[in-house]
């Protein structure tokens, strides 16, 4: 009896062992991996930004004409006609914006953007003039213009390829310009004139912006992106007559007319808060 006991013992034994080892054979569950997509771009939301760059002007060629008997001494050569007075030099400021891309990834993007930049375009001319037929003193002519900024609100419409945006921006440009000229006969200062105020025109061109990692060493705010763009910007503020009126002079003086446009040449870095 104890023999069979011990037997049936035994074979509980290995039937407990063979059903561990068969469970351990059988693969484990584990939980699937979760799976994270990678955020597609978008070039929604507000940024703002900084830019640099070269402004020149275009259309530089001041006009005098006399008023009345004057336009004799313009006729003759003592008072320039034509003048031109180019422009060139150094532009830098800063733009905020707001976009929106209808199809996140590529599509068309929409947006509105301000921007206001100190523009280094200034230049002064004088021409010394000495015709005894006509006059028997040396004339002096001196023409000063300036633009000390320029500023824009434009809408912007552009088509966006993932983190390459490529568009057209066109708006309302304003701008600090002055001007002034002074005539002279001999030594006193026979005419002058001058005028500083703010003026008013449009703005348009084009440019290309990429937008870059997010982890990039230009990202100094933890913006949610970090844009590069390349831009051209043509303005035109319009055309003023300058009264050079007499200042002990004979006559009523003359009328110079300037035109202020011309264009701005920058490259600029943005940063994009909001949506990736």
């Amino acid at each position: 009896m104890t023999v069979l006991k011990n037997i049936l013992l035994a074979g509980a034994a290995i039937a407990l062992l063979g059903g561990a080892a068969s469970a351990a054979d059988l693969p484990r569950r584990a939980a699937p991996p979760v799976f994270v997509p990678v955020p597609v771009f978008t070039w929604t939301g507000f940024y703002a930004g900084f830019n640099a760059g070269y402004a020149f002007s275009e259309s530089d060629t001041l006009r005098t004409t006399g008023i009345g008997a004057l336009q004799n001494n313009v006729n003759a050569g003592l008072r320039r006609a034509n003048v031109k007075l180019s422009q060139e030099g150094f532009t830098g400021g800063g733009q905020i914006g707001y976009n929106v891309q209808f199809t996140p990834g590529s599509g068309f993007v929409i947006g509105v953007e301000a921007d206001a930049q100190y523009t280094d375009l200034q230049r002064t001319q004088t021409d010394s003039i000495f015709l005894p037929v006509f006059n028997p003193n040396r004339l002096t002519n001196t023409y000063r213009t300036e633009v000390g900024f320029i500023g824009t609100v434009r809408g912007r419409i552009g088509y966006a390829f993932d983190r390459v945006l490529v568009y057209g921006t066109g708006g309302f440009a304003y701008g600090d310009v002055t001007h002034s000229v002074g005539f002279t006969t001999g030594a006193p200062t026979t005419y002058a004139g001058s005028r500083s105020s703010m003026e008013t025109g449009y703005a348009y061109g084009g440019g290309i912006e990429y937008a870059l990692p997010t982890e990039s060493f230009l990202n100094f705010f933890k913006s949610s992106a970090v844009t590069v763009k390349a831009e051209y910007l043509r303005y035109d503020l319009g055309s003023r007559n300058l009264l050079v009126a007499s200042t002990g002079g004979p006559g009523v003086g003359y009328n110079t007319r300037f035109r202020t446009e011309g264009s701005l040449v920058r490259a600029g870095v943005n940063y994009k808060f909001g949506t990736y």
